[in-house]
């Protein structure tokens, strides 16, 4: 399991080095969400997570605050939420998720990134059934036995408790996801240095090194879309 915090934190590390980009795809997800809902993270639990996520990535308060606002003032911008699924180099397996205002914009723009850059488009199922729905969160300065003395103490399940370099990384249900939030904030810990709903591999895959460079560059294309708002698969790029 220890690889997959390894491929959040190299998605995290890629997109620090590109701020503004994440800043305005975290402002449009933010609104699109509050607008489902009440633009109130204590009433819209899905508000609520998208701005757990935000904080982990420093998003600042003007920006979250300017769509949630937009999302109040009755903005009728629309967006679709669409996925998409491929193959990379030596079948490696992406999952693209995406929120659009023109879904043929997005699907040639997608389908160019994978085609130019080794990889190839894929049927809806043809990938996603070799991923797992997860809550993904971090803390530090406890031990994986603190971690699972509070979750029990709390009644909340967890897949995996696992000490991952400085961190405790707990792998759960999606459901679980503010249960485990809420017991860590019972027990004084309100800084999370990873807390995403995300898709994670059954099992990783390793790539020659130039392979796995043919793939970064499919990832970085696939991430530098406007319309792209999370990129899952199922490659070790920790080695």
């Amino acid at each position: 399991m220890g690889r997959k915090w390894n491929n959040i934190k190299e998605k995290k590390a890629s997109k620090d080095a590109n701020t503004s980009r994440i800043y305005a795809k975290f402002g449009r997800e933010i609104y699109v969400v509050a607008r489902q809902g009440e633009p109130d993270p204590e009433s819209n639990q899905a508000l609520k997570v998208v701005l757990e996520r935000a904080k982990t990535y420093n998003v600042p308060k003007t920006i979250i605050d300017r769509a949630i606002d937009k999302a109040k003032g009755g903005s009728e911008e629309n967006f679709d939420e669409l996925r998409y699924e491929g193959f990379g180099p030596n079948g490696s397996m992406i999952i693209v998720d995406a929120l659009t205002n023109n879904v043929n914009r997005t699907a040639s723009d997608v389908r160019a990134a994978f085609g130019k850059n080794g990889g190839n488009m894929g049927v809806s199922g043809s990938v996603s059934y070799m991923f797992d729905a997860t809550a993904v969160i971090g803390v530090e300065g406890k031990s994986a036995d603190d971690v699972l003395e509070l979750l029990m103490e709390a009644d909340v399940d967890a897949r995996d408790i696992l000490e991952e370099e400085n961190s405790v990384i707990v792998y759960a249900e999606p459901d679980q996801f503010h249960s485990i939030q809420e017991a860590f904030k019972n027990a004084g810990i309100v800084e999370f240095n990873v807390a995403e709903l995300t898709m994670l591999a059954q099992n990783d895959v390793s790539l020659t090194e130039e392979s796995q460079q043919q793939f970064e560059k499919l990832i970085d294309a696939l991430e530098d879309l406007e319309d792209v708002r999370q990129v899952y698969h199922n490659v070790d790029l920790s080695e």
